[in-house]
């Protein structure tokens, strides 16, 4: 596992093991924040953050951790960067941390963070587990981000509403809005419109990997035909 390389680690974080769409991990935060596409970038950016300090850490240290206290010391790893980041976030985007409130000291709790460290991190060099940590985060943010933009827009018209809460007052102008007129499906600001936009964008990936698995067989199917004898008109050696 430590073995792989960079384009097979980010291949895996971002697409065939993404960690909310695949390992379904870190679904709390994933439901709960992503009524705007503004929320589930800032929990998104604060979760990488998370995971590839912890990563890194977690790699630096698997030498000197005994087995039997490894996941103690790591929740403790992840901890005291989860307060870091949470400090950080009062400090520098407050009416964001306002929004998001208690997900942000919940980061300690996801299932994806303290997955990699184990499964990866700790078997991995400090290269890797970087990389891997920054694959997966990455990963997971664009699935926050995507769902929170299809709740938003479908919900109240809008997209990226107060990204100047993360981006700063440059942003006050981005982003979309429909105008007052615009009559939403209410549904999908409400907690089953997580449920059911997370559903859309799992069929989405599944559908898409299995016509490419098809577009592939198809190919190793038709390579097999050419390399048969005689499958060039010639005839096979008696």
């Amino acid at each position: 596992m430590a073995g792989k390389g960079y384009g097979a680690l980010v291949g895996e974080g971002l697409w065939s093991n993404n960690q909310a769409l695949v390992a379904m991990l870190g679904l709390c935060p994933l439901l709960a924040v992503t009524t705007t596409a503004t929320n589930g970038l800032g929990m998104g950016l604060a979760t990488t953050t998370v995971l590839v300090l912890s990563n890194a850490t977690v790699s630096l240290i698997r030498n000197l951790v005994r087995p039997e206290v490894r996941l103690p010391v790591f929740v403790l790893v992840i901890a005291s960067f989860v307060t870091a980041v949470e400090l950080t976030m009062q400090a520098q985007f407050y009416q964001l941390y306002l929004v998001l409130g208690l997900f942000i000291p919940l980061i300690v709790t996801n299932c994806a963070i303290i997955g990699r460290a184990e499964a990866f991190a700790s078997k991995a060099p400090l290269d890797r587990a970087i990389v891997d940590g920054l694959a997966m985060g990455i990963g997971f943010t664009l699935v926050l981000m995507v769902l929170g933009g299809m709740r938003e827009f479908l919900g109240q018209g809008t997209l990226f509403y107060q990204a100047d809460l993360l981006l700063g007052s440059a942003a006050q102008g981005f982003g979309l809005d429909l105008g007052e007129g615009f009559q939403g499906a209410l549904l999908a600001i409400l907690p089953p419109g997580a449920f059911i936009g997370l559903g859309f964008l799992i069929a989405l990936k599944n559908l898409i990997d299995k016509r490419v698995e098809r577009r592939r067989s198809a190919q190793r199917a038709a390579r097999k035909t050419s390399e048969e004898p005689g499958a060039s008109g010639e005839l096979a050696p008696s």
